[in-house]
């Protein structure tokens, strides 16, 4: 249990740590808000994280996703949330959702 609440992080709250981040930097793409929330891993690096969102019928839809990738640099992290989550957008488009 404890290497599954390393992987997705933990706060007193219950929540994830991907979830308790402020939002970095976000952008639009292809109609969908795109939303780097980086955040500070184990050994100091930051994780690639971020949401993917789009109102649709009048309901606002968010995709949460986390990769694997570290970065030493906060930057580096913000840049390539972004780019994965617009990879997600180009590759499923509303099917992300589903």
């Amino acid at each position: 249990m404890s290497f599954l609440r390393r992987l997705f992080g933990s706060s007193s709250g219950g929540e994830t740590a991907a979830s308790s981040v402020a939002v970095a930097k976000e952008i639009e793409h292809k109609g969908f808000l795109i939303q780097a929330t980086p955040y500070k891993a184990e050994g100091g690096q930051y994780q690639t994280c971020g949401v993917v969102s789009k109102e649709i019928d009048g309901v606002m839809k968010e995709h949460r996703f986390i990769r694997a990738d570290r970065f030493a640099a906060l930057d580096d992290a913000v840049d390539i949330s972004l780019k994965k989550g617009q990879q997600l957008v180009d590759e499923q488009g509303d099917r992300i959702f589903n």
